[in-house]
């Protein structure tokens, strides 16, 4: 009876049947467009727009640390950002090839094609191809998908680590064997080790293989897979709450995040929200055929639901809850979306009719959602812009002139666009970031620049850099070390000029007779 269940599965799925027959070419060419027709979009929506002329903060964390020698990154890591130390080796490497915006991003654009190509595959073999290839395209066309495909940080690294270890997860309960456990041991935790939150997805994997009722055996090389890899991320568990000061100003969510992140994952427009949800609500109310150990259902909803909802409660004890934390736990979505579209499109009388008509609606919902699309491509969608503040200094300082950084971050801005600052005296800076293990360098103490300012000549031309969403609040006046230069600096010289972009503000101050 097992052996029969086996061979209509594989038949229906187009694989090879018990008795080892070659599926039809029709049926293998269906299995590889449900893998590469996904992968080829998401690469062709990554690499559109990728150059957007301009670095974030965030961004520019990963350029000017991955350009340190591999001791210096390991420094910086002894102090602050270690969850994200894994992902800064591997850029290391990257940007030693090529250092510019193009090569920062890419990563995260093949990252994103793998995962579409994943979920793509997840669908084929917990369903059928045309379930594979919606899912995949779905995934693809979906904008936040889009956003951090285009972003030199890890989060897409994280979301095709976490398909990987879905897809190994069903291969192992279908199949069995203790080197597919082991890869899946070593896939979570090398995922995890890019961003601790995606260990969120070994209660989504339990929560599966609970509702599948799997034997015991199998239980066992999970559990046993599952604590090697949290073994391998607990050292990096317990150093890195030491640095947690560092996400201290992420607030506690409420509605409005749960709603964003809804959004995010299933559409940000109504009309493919809602569209979404229905589609979501049809594979849940009548599911497809099972078409192994595992069903489709049972893979996608923990995977979607259990990772948002546990970081969501515990971040009402420790805010913690942001939706880029989360990317990985999408690919959910489109797989149930997908589901409840096989399950409606196929009363169609035609197969490829079928097929055709899903695509056709995954298209309609891109181009509902293209303005949103372009946006991402706009420097406006990130949280802020370097480059202009950058061209500001390069187009009037000149060799000689002195520049100080209000507050201290913001020589991010030189440390992404150092041509820009090229010839010019920083006032504040004690030891460079490299050399100090910090971000963003170790600065004087307000004595010293007080110093250094009296020794300017007269009408020497200062030029300050200021972090226009800072500089002037209650926090910038409570931190006494940036309240001093801000004091210093209006005492020895004259404001002669300032410029504002979005991103910053470039004000030229002349030393006083």
């Amino acid at each position: 009876m097992r052996t029969v269940l086996v061979r209509r599965a594989g038949a229906a799925e187009g694989e090879p049947t018990a008795r080892g027959r070659s599926p039809e070419p029709a049926r293998r060419g269906g299995r590889r467009a449900a893998v590469l027709v996904p992968a080829a979009v998401m690469l062709g929506i990554g690499l559109w727009g990728l150059d957007r002329g301009t670095m974030w903060r965030d961004e520019s964390a990963t350029f000017q640390v991955a350009r340190r020698t591999v001791p210096q990154i390991l420094h910086l890591l002894g102090s602050v950002d270690a969850v994200h130390g894994l992902y800064y080796l591997l850029m290391h490497w990257v940007l030693a090839v090529r250092a510019d915006e193009i090569a920062l991003r890419l990563p995260s654009v093949v990252a994103s094609a793998a995962t579409a190509a994943l979920v793509g595959a997840l669908g084929r073999r917990l369903a059928r191809p045309r379930v594979g290839l919606w899912a995949g395209l779905l995934y693809a066309a979906t904008p936040f998908v889009g956003h951090y495909a285009q972003e030199g940080r890890s989060y897409a690294l994280v979301a095709a680590g976490a398909a990987l270890a879905t897809w190994l997860l069903v291969r192992a309960v279908e199949d069995g064997g203790r080197g597919r456990w082991a890869w899946y041991g070593v896939v979570v935790a090398v995922t995890a080790l890019l961003h601790e939150f995606a260990v969120l997805l070994l209660p989504a994997h339990a929560l599966t293989l609970l509702v599948s009722r799997i034997p015991a055996r199998t239980w066992r090389a999970w559990g046993c897979a599952a604590a090697a890899a949290c073994g391998a991320l607990a050292p990096l568990a317990v150093f890195s709450r030491g640095q947690s000061a560092q996400v201290s100003w992420i607030r506690t969510p409420g509605p409005a995040e749960a709603e964003a992140l809804l959004r995010s994952f299933a559409g940000p427009r109504d009309l493919v929200l809602f569209g979404t949800l229905l589609l979501v609500a049809v594979a849940l109310a009548a599911p497809v055929p099972r078409a192994g150990r595992l069903h489709l259902n049972a893979v996608a909803l923990p995977l979607a639901v259990l990772p948002p909802v546990l970081l969501y409660a515990a971040a009402q004890f420790q805010p913690l809850f942001l939706d880029r934390y989360l990317l990985f736990s999408l690919a959910g979505v489109p797989l149930l979306a997908a589901a409840g579209a096989d399950r409606i499109l196929g009363q169609l009388p035609w197969r490829r009719a079928a097929a055709a008509a899903g695509v056709l609606a995954v298209a309609a919902a891109f181009l509902w959602q293209l303005p949103q699309q372009e946006r991402e491509r706009l420097p406006v969608s990130r949280g802020d812009e370097l480059a202009p503040v950058a061209r500001l200094v390069g187009r009037q300082a000149r060799p000689g002139d002195a520049v100080l950084f209000l507050p201290l971050h913001e020589r991010r801005v030189a440390l992404a666009y150092p041509h820009d600052f090229a010839g010019l005296h920083d006032l504040t800076l004690k030891r460079s970031p490299a050399a100090s293990g910090t971000l963003f360098g170790e600065e004087v103490p307000a004595r010293e620049l007080r110093t250094r300012l009296t020794r300017l000549r007269p009408g020497a031309r200062v030029w300050v850099v200021a972090d226009t969403t800072t500089v002037g609040t209650p926090w910038f006046r409570a931190q006494r070390p940036e309240s001093a230069k801000w004091d210093g600096l209006r005492e020895f010289c004259a404001e002669k000029s300032s410029a504002y972009v979005r991103g910053g503000a470039v004000s030229l101050y002349v030393r006083r007779g």
